[in-house]
């Protein structure tokens, strides 16, 4: 077993700046849960207090319910792989790969076997004489992470491990963690600000910025349920689009559009304290349909202002209304219906889909769970 808490964790340096704040997560026993946020939001220091390599200001992290604040990396029974890649560089790469089982007293033919097994699924069979300085840095890279998931540790943390190598084989070495981290049955966190990387990999998202906690959950409940406009707008690629608009009732919003107001629908229900307000409403480029029958309910006009070709894609640029210029991007299919520059189009705002932030940016829709 191999479950790892976070409570309450803080990191301060130099007294008052704040790299983490008052961090509550759970990874449970053989889960890959991804730690994923903007540059600067507390996601390595997170790793290395995990990994014991930065001290807790205030907190307690446990390992299967023992606080391991006092402890050092190597009595935590952890595998390591950062964006640095820490090699040996007087070694070979086969003796990088080999350190942690040598430390650890394994019997040569055991090593060789181990060595040679991952060297092959992570590509680097050919290299294992080289020298570190002889390998380009996506080598080195994949080094780091053989010589990380060589061992059976209890806690296996990985730190931007794929961030040297290109597009292609990131893919591929994706694939690969995700099997071998099914194989050995560990528990893994891995850290990262490639949303693409998080979606495929893990079984939850920790979602990091400004040192704090914004959202945990599973893809589905982060990209269908954020908490927040940030996490609505950080996950989803194009992020989601935001517009002004003004409660109407507990089930109903109302928007500018360029033939006046218009009424959506909503599902779910708002406070009455906010009937009457401002608000922002959200929805994403994903589910937003184009639709000939104008007359839908949910139906708003809109003009094309730019086609961006993605190739199995195109994101339209549709503005909304002459009234304050709202731009709305709508993923369609290639392929679909063809437009141009300047064209009319209406667009389906299903009320599912419809997400509310409040002026504190926090989701207030409260829908009944299915």
């Amino acid at each position: 077993m191999s479950r790892v808490d976070c409570n309450n964790v803080w990191k301060i340096y130099g007294g008052n700046v704040i790299g983490v704040k008052d961090l509550t997560f759970t990874c449970n026993d053989k889960e890959f849960l991804a730690i994923l946020g903007p540059s600067g939001g507390g996601k390595s220091s997170t790793l290395r207090m995990l990994a014991g390599l930065e001290e807790i200001s205030k907190g307690e992290i446990s390992f299967d319910n023992v606080v391991v604040n006092e402890k050092g990396p190597s009595e935590r029974n952890i595998a390591l792989a950062f964006e640095s890649y820490a090699l040996y560089y007087r070694m070979s790469v086969y003796e990088n790969i080999a350190f942690p089982l040598r430390a650890k007293g394994l019997k040569n033919d055991e090593v060789d076997k181990r060595v040679k097994a991952i060297a092959l699924v992570l590509n680097l069979t050919t290299l294992l004489q080289k020298k570190p300085a002889e390998l380009a840095g996506g080598h080195q890279q994949r080094v780091s992470l053989a010589r990380a998931l060589i061992r059976k540790p209890n806690v296996t943390l990985l730190d931007e491990p794929l961030s040297h190598m290109d597009q292609r084989l990131r893919a591929e070495i994706r694939a690969q963690i995700r099997r071998i981290h099914e194989e050995l049955g560990n528990t893994t966190i891995y850290v990262t600000h490639d949303q693409a990387e998080a979606i495929s990999l893990c079984d939850r998202i920790l979602i990091l910025t400004n040192a704090e906690k914004q959202q945990i959950g599973t893809v589905d409940e982060i990209y269908n349920k954020p908490v927040n406009k940030f996490v609505a707008n950080f996950i989803g690629q194009p992020g989601m689009n935001f517009m002004q608009c003004k409660i109407e009732s507990q089930k109903s919003v109302s928007i500018n559009t360029s033939v006046g107001l218009k009424t959506l629908d909503l599902v779910g229900t708002v406070d009455s304290k906010y009937v009457g307000s401002e608000l922002t409403m959200g929805i994403r480029p994903q589910q937003i349909g184009i639709v000939e029958n104008k007359d839908q309910g949910s139906v708003v006009p809109g003009f094309v202002k730019m086609i961006e070709f993605q190739g199995d894609t195109s994101i339209l640029i549709v503005e909304l209304s002459d009234i304050n210029k709202t731009e709305i991007r709508v993923v369609i299919a290639a392929g679909g219906v063809k437009f141009k520059r300047g064209d009319n189009c209406f667009m389906d705002l299903k009320p599912q889909f419809i997400h509310l932030f409040d002026e504190t940016e926090k989701a207030i829709i409260e829908r009944k769970a299915v």
